[in-house]
């Protein structure tokens, strides 16, 4: 799993996620957001940010609502529909970052990628 914050300003590095973590509410509004996408996003436009997620539970639950309003930051959850990936700008910043991965030495099979 993968957080990133992208807009027409810029684009925020990736964060990414120990296979073995659970994104529950908690460890996304501390770790993910609190830590690293808002003072990212911060960085790259002020307070003057609309920050639009997807529906995943962690995303909708009442406290990560709270948080958002305890810091007047606007949040907009949306559903983004099947074909979305098609013209995603996360996808694309995702898939850029790990075909440097793949790049920067020679895998003699599959399993080295990992």
């Amino acid at each position: 799993m993968v957080s990133v914050a992208v807009s027409k300003l810029g684009c925020m590095e990736l964060f990414f996620v120990q296979p073995a973590v659970k994104v529950n509410g908690d460890y996304y509004r501390e770790v993910l957001l609190r830590e690293k996408l808002l003072p990212c996003i911060k960085e790259i436009s002020g307070d003057n940010f609309i920050f639009q997620q997807d529906s995943a539970p962690a995303h909708r639950a009442r406290d990560t609502h709270f948080y958002a309003e305890r810091r007047q930051t606007s949040f907009r959850p949306t559903s983004a529909p099947q074909t979305a990936h098609i013209s995603n700008p996360v996808d694309h910043k995702i898939w850029a970052v790990m075909q440097q991965w793949v790049y920067e030495k020679r895998a003699n099979d599959v399993d080295e990628l990992c």
